[in-house]
């Protein structure tokens, strides 16, 4: 099959889908140009909870799939960096 790819000209960081969620969100975010990524969620006390992303991604698009099955209710933020860039975004889980 054909695959688009979907080059932005900016770093971006999407608001996670759904939010909130109960155990299962998508996480979109975009990489102007091929580099080392690190997507990380970590909870209210900044502690880290899961790695979604740690490596080399070439320029496009991506979307990954958070499982928080194993985590209680609360607030958790994910943060992407690469390049310098850093954004960070909250997400809610409610079981």
């Amino acid at each position: 099959g054909l695959q688009s790819l979907q080059i932005p000209n900016s770093f971006r960081l999407y608001q996670n889908y759904p939010n909130p969620f109960n155990p299962v969100t998508n996480i979109k975010y975009g990489l102007p140009k091929n580099g080392n990524v690190k997507l990380t969620v970590y909870d209210e006390l900044g502690k880290e909870v899961d790695n979604l992303v740690d490596g080399y991604r070439q320029a496009n698009t991506y979307e990954t799939v958070f499982d928080a099955t194993n985590l209680p209710s609360g607030v958790y933020y994910y943060m992407l960096e690469a390049y310098g860039f850093s954004d960070t975004k909250k997400m809610v889980i409610i079981k």
